[in-house]
């Protein structure tokens, strides 16, 4: 799998990420480095809540209600006195956030609080100062008490959900072992570390920086990166990457890439960058808590002349203040920020990294799914899938004889016929190996020589392939495989070749390629894609292979490079709604053009920067998991967003005093207890997406 460090672009959410920032914490126009963190508002809670008890204890309405009396001395300065640190100490964020949002020219939440809390505290002075007949202390107490609790889980709650980011940067060891000069093993810092490095990474040790194994090999988690759960081989050659864990053995990587240049932190800058960008369903919160500023503003205003015009001045200042109360769009603010937040957090565990939030949201409506053949569908690499033997050869002879002679060869197929015979525990030992440029190889097996090639060998030894092969060679050419055949050369090396054998190598069929596309009718997607250079009769018989259905599916084939964002084109000029998954360079434009683009985390960088949404490992089954995140995430923005509104819509003519006739009517404090509860429901309710499943072995 490749990690190229640039793979994941170098993104402005970066360099907030890497000082410690966080990208919803300006939300509601309060941050952390406000004093808004959840720490900060924990303590103003508890101690608002301390003060704020002997103030309602002390209460002639609350003594009233529960029928007790309390008298001593100074009982008529517990309020105003109280009252006044909770007013300063309390409110001091909401009415630093007021100044802010005015000068900012951008009023909301944090400026209906704050004129909530100073109407109220004005009221009560004035009525500590005889000016008015209201006990008002209590009800201004709550009112800031339970605002800074529902802050104060609201911070905590994005706190959890960006908690994402600062569990990668965890995933880095403090330290590591690197090979000195003498050949062993020193202790440096990982900041310490260079390109070229050669670093040991012992059994159940952290992979310090992305690199290349020169020495050894291991069974590699990779879950922390990938999503995906079972360990992967990684051997000499094999890229791995900073932050996996060698679970069995111990290997020796040379540093390709540190710091911010490794896909750890690569992934860091998508998740940052999708914590902050903003889609369609924030705009429409934010319009609509503008919106609910001015409509609130007016209605307190039109609240106060009503019943000041009625004579009764006192409910006029209670009406008014419940009304800024109950129009604190505090639900609305989180709705949409804690879903993109957790939601983001979600996909990253589970291996799918949000570039563009607007192709998160897009990909629910998705109708048609294209695939690019070549190592999304298939793994990219040669793999033996038929072997035949002539008259009494057995198919497992011709294939460890094969596997024998092409033992020192580099050659793609050769590998991929070494492997096979590996696979099936298969041991035969050659000498003499010479290679044909061009043809083929040669070597001595168990004292006969052998030779493996394809049709230039075959002219070269004037061999023919026997009648019972052809049937198996034509099978396999139709198919688009690659076909070698094995030679016994008679005498000394020079006499008569004959054909004894032939193998059939193509492109191997990834065996999750076929459970995604079953995933994705079951999530109903109308059409599967699949787009290819391939000639036809191969592309047909992948096709086949991974179960595409006649007259309902559709293959792109023989198509240039060049030409693969016109087949997207052409399905969006049908009214399809198209995905479009790749991984190379000539896939950029198609993914550019897609509806969403998808790139395979294996792909180039130039697919990954051209794509909205990119899968962390080479595993197709989770686009599934991208339309499962994207419809889920909706559904939740859309609930927050109708809750938070409909709350609104309902509240407001109660708190203006609309049914005082009927002896309905709501005081400032029941209102800030509703507000605050319509809060936490919006936050439990984008917290079960956490219950979404993502990750490829849990679709199974």
């Amino acid at each position: 799998m490749s990690h190229d460090a640039h793979q994941y672009g170098d993104h402005p959410a970066a360099a907030g990420q890497r000082h410690g920032t966080s990208g919803q914490g300006d939300h509601g126009g309060h941050d952390k480095h406000a004093g808004h963190d959840p720490e900060a508002f924990r303590r103003k809670f508890w101690l608002s809540l301390a003060l704020t008890v002997p103030i309602v204890a002390t209460s002639h309405m609350v003594m009233d209600w529960f029928g007790y009396r309390l008298d001593f001395p100074g009982i008529g300065l517990v309020g105003p006195v109280l009252g006044t640190v909770v007013f300063a100490y309390g409110g001091w964020p909401f009415l630093q956030g007021a100044v802010r949002e005015v000068r900012d020219r951008a009023p909301g939440m944090m400026l209906l609080i704050a004129m909530a809390i100073s109407v109220a505290y004005v009221a009560s002075l004035a009525t500590a100062l005889g000016a008015f007949d209201l006990d008002f202390w209590w009800e201004l107490a709550a009112l800031v008490t339970i605002m800074l609790l529902g802050h104060w889980q609201e911070m905590k709650a994005i706190g959890q959900a960006q908690g994402a980011l600062a569990a990668l940067a965890a995933l880095l060891p403090d330290d590591a072992e690197r090979i000195g000069d003498d050949g062993e093993p020193h202790r440096v810092s990982v900041t310490d570390l260079r390109l070229g490095d050669v670093v040991l990474v012992r059994p159940g040790g952290r992979v310090p920086a992305d690199g290349q194994v020169i020495d050894g090999g291991a069974e590699l988690d990779e879950s922390m990166i990938t999503g995906e759960s079972r360990p992967v081989a990684r051997g000499v050659g094999d890229r791995v990457v900073a932050g996996t864990v060698a679970t069995d053995a111990a290997i020796r990587v040379r540093v390709d890439a540190v710091g911010d240049d490794t896909a750890l932190a690569g992934i860091q800058r998508l998740v940052a960058q999708a914590q902050q960008s903003s889609g369609r369903a924030q705009v429409l919160a934010d319009r609509f808590a503008a919106w609910l500023f001015y409509i609130a503003t007016a209605t307190a205003v039109v609240t106060l002349v009503v019943w000041t015009l009625v004579g009764n001045l006192d409910e006029a200042v209670v009406r008014t203040v419940t009304v800024l109360v109950i129009a604190c769009p505090h639900a609305l603010g989180l709705a949409i920020p804690l879903v993109i937040a957790l939601s983001t957090a979600v996909a990253a565990k589970g291996g799918i990294l949000v570039k563009d939030r607007l192709a998160l949201e897009r990909m629910r409506t998705v109708d048609a799914v294209l695939f690019d053949k070549t190592g999304t569908l298939t793994r990219g690499e040669h793999a033996v899938t038929g072997v035949a033997g002539v008259g009494d050869v057995s198919d497992d002879e011709v294939l460890a004889v094969a596997a024998a002679v092409e033992a020192d060869s580099e050659h793609p197929l050769a590998r991929a016929i070494v492997a096979a015979a590996q696979q099936r525990q298969m041991s035969r030992r050659a000498s003499g190996f010479r290679s044909l440029t061009g043809r083929g190889v040669r070597a001595e097996v168990d004292g006969t020589t052998y030779a493996v090639g394809g049709p230039a060998l075959l002219r070269e030894l004037d061999a023919a392939v026997p009648d019972d092969l052809a049937r198996h060679q034509r099978e396999w050419s139709d198919r688009g495989a690659a076909v070698l055949h094995l030679l016994r050369v008679d005498g000394d090396g020079d006499g008569r070749a004959v054909v004894v054998g032939s193998l059939a190598l193509e492109d191997e069929v990834r065996p999750e390629a076929r459970q995604a596309i079953a995933d994705l009718r079951d999530r109903g997607v109308r059409k599967i894609v699949m787009i290819t250079g391939d000639a036809r009769p191969v592309a047909e018989a992948v096709a086949a292979d991974l179960g595409f259905r006649p007259g309902e599916d559709e293959v792109f084939a023989e198509v240039l490079p060049a030409d693969k964002d016109d087949a997207v084109a052409d399905l969006q000029r049908r009214g399809l709604r198209v995905a479009m998954v790749g991984d190379g360079v000539n896939d950029a434009p198609a993914l550019a053009r897609a509806d969403v683009g998808i790139a395979i985390g294996a792909g180039t960088d130039v697919a990954i920067e051209s794509a909205g949404v990119v899968l962390a490992s080479s595993d197709p089954r989770g686009v599934t998991g991208v339309i499962a995140l994207s419809r889920a995430s909706y559904r939740k923005m859309i609930q927050n967003l109708a809750w938070a509104a409909g709350y609104n819509v309902v509240a407001l003519p109660l708190a203006a005093g609309a049914l005082a006739w009927a002896g309905v009517t709501l005081s400032p404090a029941v209102g800030a207890v509703l507000m605050s509860a319509s809060t936490i429901v919006v936050a439990l309710n984008a917290q079960l997406l956490r219950r979404v499943r993502l990750r490829p072995q849990d679709q199974q």
